[in-house]
């Protein structure tokens, strides 16, 4: 398996910012997409930003575009999620997901490991 953990989650005010982390574990040639998906309650898991293996290609919902960034730095194992002009919609459980191609995909059927999910809280 390839674990992942989540990490900088929590509670911000509507028009606030928030940065989320992702942890992985793969062996040190690994060649894999990543992405981002969140689901509030009572929807279905809906996809957020998507990242190829070496971070040169990015997909966003058109909902995020142009208010969150995905970034990753594969010699920390790491990949991150900067969210700006947040807003109550954006509340939901965000969770970090591996695909294992190199490619970007945008469906979450397509991603074969999944971190925990970490709480993003927006008030009003």
């Amino acid at each position: 398996q390839v674990r992942l953990v989540e990490s900088g989650g929590g509670l911000v005010q509507a028009g606030g910012s928030l940065r989320l982390s992702c942890a992985y574990s793969a062996d040190t040639f690994s060649r894999y997409a990543m992405g981002w998906f969140r689901q509030a309650p009572g929807k279905e898991r809906e996809t957020v930003a998507v990242i190829n293996w070496n971070g040169d290609s990015t997909y966003y919902a058109d909902l995020v575009k142009g208010r969150f960034t995905m970034s990753r730095d594969n010699a920390k194992q790491k990949v991150y999620l900067q969210m700006n002009s947040l807003n109550v919609d954006d509340t939901a459980v965000y969770y970090c997901a591996c695909r294992l191609e190199p490619t970007i995909a945008t469906t979450w059927p397509k991603f074969d490991f999944w971190g925990q999910g970490i709480q993003v809280t927006i008030s009003s």
